[in-house]
């Protein structure tokens, strides 16, 4: 359950799954933290309750210099990284971490879009995304997981 700050900060509880701020006045329609659009464009739906109710990247979207199209692809990365590790279930930190190597290389990628749209992944969108892979690692039960070798092949 998130406290009343956290509830503050990260948007509306709605049955369970805490909505985007944006989603909830309306500009984001049909697309909660919870959701996004896996390979081939299927919906995904997190089951694990504390992943599904974390509002990914939420201080950068209040942010108008991050650009909430590429913000949605990221959040989107993350996502899919925990639709893996439930579908994967990886059986050690190591596991965890090839992982991860994927899902920050995606984020490498972004990093052009990020710059097209004047912006850029500077000190605040690092830390805030490497903050997202560490609370992923901790909801998915791995509390030994480092934040840095988490994102070890980040090149923002």
């Amino acid at each position: 359950m998130l406290s009343t700050r956290e509830r503050g900060r990260a948007g509306v509880v709605v049955s369970g799954v805490v909505q985007d701020r944006r989603e909830w006045i309306g500009t984001r329609p049909g697309r909660g933290p919870g959701r996004a659009e896996g390979h081939g464009g299927n919906i995904v739906t997190i089951t694990n309750r504390q992943v599904a109710e974390h509002a990914f990247l939420l201080p950068l979207y209040e942010d108008d210099y991050f650009p909430d199209h590429v913000l949605d692809r990221g959040r989107a990365v993350l996502l899919r990284l925990c639709e893996r590790i439930e579908a994967e279930r990886p059986g050690d930190l190591a596991a965890l971490y090839r992982m991860t190597e994927g899902a920050t290389e995606e984020f490498n990628a972004l990093e052009a879009e990020f710059e097209a749209a004047g912006s850029e992944i500077e000190t605040v969108a690092r830390e805030e995304i490497g903050e997202a892979f560490w609370f992923i690692a901790q909801a998915y039960g791995f509390a030994d997981a480092d934040g840095e070798q988490l994102i070890a092949a980040r090149e923002w």
